[in-house]
């Protein structure tokens, strides 16, 4: 099985200065995102977009909102197979996550200082 690395859509691909608003996909790419990719891909690694904007519990029009992501990296030259290879709402296996919210686990203590 090929290594994944799990990117987040809205914060690390998609801008998303304005949060959620209407559930469009409004905001220009993160700059070096489409090169990052690019490169994360051609040194071997399967590149998994992660997004919530696909859970079922949080949205209930989550293949309008695959259709809106899909468009929107087609617009910006974000190519399947080259850039990304899938895009789900599930936290698969992966080697690293990227994500602009995470908080790395180091302890929990750490983490509660982190947090609070």
């Amino acid at each position: 099985m090929k290594k994944a690395i799990c990117v987040d859509f809205d914060g690390v691909i998609h801008q998303y200065s304005q949060g959620w608003l209407d559930g469009s996909v409004y905001d220009k790419p993160i700059k070096g995102a489409k090169r990052s990719l690019a490169h994360i891909v051609k040194s071997g690694f399967e590149v998994i977009i992660f997004t919530t904007r696909l859970n079922s519990e949080v949205n209930s029009d989550t293949d309008q909102q695959l259709e809106k992501i899909k468009e929107w990296l087609t617009k910006y030259g974000f190519r399947e197979q080259q850039h990304y290879h899938r895009i789900t709402a599930i936290k698969p296996q992966a080697t690293a996550y990227i994500d602009d919210h995470g908080v790395e686990f180091t302890s929990w203590r750490e983490v509660l200082a982190k947090i609070s």
